[in-house]
């Protein structure tokens, strides 16, 4: 089991909100990378992380002459968002992670519809499963049907991300009774390899059953991928009759801290 601890106190790394809004799903700063002299060096590197992502959907990128002045950055859209939507909410992270992590030079931010961190050591193609999971506190009404139905879904949609022509992103949905769907999402980070994001997502699902079990909903916020499921629709394309919603006032958070 890679997750090595988990603790349910809900630091003051996070917070839970729609996915919408200004305010991040979560968040961290590491205390130990606060220094004044990266202020300016940040802010550079954020614009460029701005501009990339909404041309792109995805950057990584390094600021800095070299050495320990270097600082390394990487900004991603989730696969399905439009780029208007995508741009509100890289915007709105990096507005908002210089005011959460000021002065850090270590720091990362999850939204629903992107994700950015930045830190002093090269982290682009690494694996790294560190991160927060959100979970519904609700619980299903038929667990054995639901979660053999769930890990169907999840290592469908997890086998399709690693493809290179998914660019990261593996999605679908499935019927667990005539009156519930279940929806499934696996996004890795774009500097992964292909089999980077397929160890990343095994991890992810994983877990799903020991942190999140018979809970109707869960977010897994890794550093290089984000795993979600809920019974109600929260992707993209919608359906004739479907409509994106947030019930996020019925979630509790677990910090995994994994090695």
């Amino acid at each position: 089991m890679n997750l090595l601890s988990i603790t349910l106190s809900l630091l003051s790394l996070l917070h839970i909100c729609t996915a919408q809004s200004a305010d991040p799903a979560a968040y961290s700063c590491n205390p130990n990378s606060k220094t004044n002299s990266s202020n300016n060096q940040i802010k550079t590197l954020l614009d460029n992380l701005v501009s990339g992502t909404i041309q792109r959907g995805f950057i990584s990128t390094v600021q800095g002459a070299g050495g320990k002045n270097q600082i390394y950055g990487l900004a991603q859209c989730r696969g399905d968002v439009s780029k208007n939507d995508c741009s509100t909410c890289i915007n709105d992270a990096a507005k908002n992670i210089l005011k959460l992590c000021p002065g850090q030079s270590d720091a990362r931010i999850w939204y629903d519809f992107c994700f950015l961190r930045y830190g002093r050591s090269n982290f682009f193609g690494q694996v790294d499963t560190s991160g927060f999971f959100l979970i519904n506190v609700q619980n299903v009404t038929d667990a054995a049907i639901f979660n053999k139905k769930l890990a169907a879904l999840m290592n469908k949609v997890g086998s399709r991300a690693p493809k290179p022509a998914s660019r990261g992103l593996g999605k679908g949905k499935s019927d667990v009774s005539p009156f519930d769907r279940l929806y499934g999402l696996v996004q890795c980070t774009r500097d992964l390899s292909e089999l980077a994001c397929a160890q990343c997502a095994s991890i992810a699902i994983g877990n799903l059953p020991i942190v999140c079990g018979d809970k109707r909903g869960c977010r897994v916020l890794y550093g290089s991928c984000y795993v979600r499921y809920e019974l109600y629709p929260f992707f993209f394309p919608l359906e004739a009759k479907e409509s994106i919603q947030h019930h996020t006032v019925n979630y509790k958070s677990v910090l995994a801290f994994n090695p």
